[in-house]
């Protein structure tokens, strides 16, 4: 067989491996895992970290304050140094709606060593811990709860033993845009973190999903949360990180009754989103920069290439080969399109939508060699090896 022939069956035989043996990361039907109303409902306080969230906030937070928990819950909204009216907004929302009880506070100006988000999570964690509570839910300003979502969450938790009990949260897909690429981010997510190896015990993957995660309070204790996590940049992967290297129990699934209602009409409004974070995930090493290409061209970009070239060159071998991997990693996308409610035909056009994570993930490098950093709402965050490390916690113990 030609170079081409066996490129085309070195991607087969990588799709056959991610069918099988990625911990069936292509299946939807990870869900909130069973669970009993506990007889005694623990007090629970929600921390939401907000920055410039006026455009949001009126469909996420009346859903946070109208929650039908049969517990004692109440609300404390971090307002990170907002322009346009957050905190005040927040205030307005909860005279008009009533419900949970709402603090509104604010945190200052993160100092150095520490991402915006994070500062604010641990303002609202001290807040909070002053209450006493035994849960903490973490969720962010864009996120549309059910009002069935803080119980179920809780019941989850006591029933499995979790310590962490997270919900990656159904993101917006309406514009021509988000119905591209969303669908993909999160089936991009599970092939790296597959659900059903994070909630076995002993497993060594580890993730959550920032927009809502419910954490016992002693299991936040124990691993430091947030101080250990102060740099991270993709902050829920390093939480849950934390929390099971301290001995923590964590789950996580998509949503049933959790929703994103933050808009990327544009590609350039996904291009940031995703590229702002995309080689703080390869660890900031050239290496692992130049292996993830060549893994997405090897995986996504050469089956549609063999099945196209092959006939051409008079390699029908090539053009079958190229045609079997594709055919697997459409079947393999069409449960994420069925969870979001997308037409099927968007199945085959996966391998364009993983050239643009490509590119994505290039121009994050790009950043961050132009010394830009991590970039988000009109701060941008010092590379890590810039800040300097003197009286920190040891983060080997992180």
């Amino acid at each position: 067989m030609s170079a081409i022939a066996w490129t085309a069956a070195g991607s087969l035989a990588a799709w056959l491996w991610l069918l099988l043996g990625q911990g069936f990361f292509w299946r939807t039907d990870v869900r909130l895992p069973p669970r009993r109303d506990p007889d005694d409902w623990p007090y629970v306080c929600v921390v939401v970290p907000a920055r410039d969230e006026a455009t949001v906030l009126p469909e996420s937070l009346p859903s946070l304050l109208a929650q039908d928990y049969p517990g004692r819950a109440e609300v404390f909204l971090v307002d990170d140094g907002s322009s346009d009216g957050t905190g005040d907004l927040a205030r307005d929302l909860s005279r008009r709606h009533g419900g949970l009880a709402l603090t509104v506070s604010s945190p200052g100006e993160p100092p150095a060593g520490w991402t915006g988000k994070l500062w604010a999570v641990r303002h609202g964690i001290a807040l909070a811990r002053a209450r006493g509570p035994e849960f903490l839910l973490l969720t962010d300003a864009d996120i549309a709860h059910r009002p069935d979502s803080l119980r179920a969450l809780v019941a989850a938790a006591r029933t499995g033993g979790f310590d962490l009990v997270s919900q990656m949260a159904r993101l917006r897909a309406e514009s021509v845009w988000e119905r591209l690429v969303v669908p993909a981010f999160v089936y991009f997510f599970a092939q790296l973190y597959p659900f059903r190896w994070i909630g076995v015990r002993g497993s060594r993957t580890a993730a959550a999903a920032g927009g809502c995660v419910l954490l016992s309070a002693e299991a936040a204790e124990r691993a430091r949360i947030p101080d250990a996590i102060r740099q991270a940049v993709i902050d829920d992967v390093a939480l849950a990180r934390a929390v099971k290297r301290s001995g923590g129990h964590i789950w996580l699934g998509l949503a049933e009754r959790v929703d994103s209602v933050r808009p990327y009409p544009r590609l350039h409004d996904l291009w940031d989103m995703i590229s702002r974070s995309a080689y703080a995930q390869l660890l900031h090493n050239p290496l692992l920069l130049a292996g993830t290409v060549l893994g997405l061209t090897l995986v996504y970009l050469v089956p549609p290439a063999a099945l196209l070239t092959g006939p051409a060159a008079g390699e029908p071998v090539t053009a079958l080969l190229g045609g079997l991997a594709w055919l697997l990693m459409t079947a393999t996308y069409v449960p994420m399109l069925r969870y979001y409610g997308q037409p099927l035909w968007l199945a085959p056009l996966l391998p364009f939508t993983a050239f643009l994570y490509l590119l994505m993930t290039v121009d994050s490098a790009v950043r961050h060699y132009r010394g830009r950093g991590a970039a988000w709402k009109g701060r941008t965050y010092a590379r890590p090896d810039s800040v300097p490390d003197e009286g920190w916690p040891d983060r080997r113990r992180a």
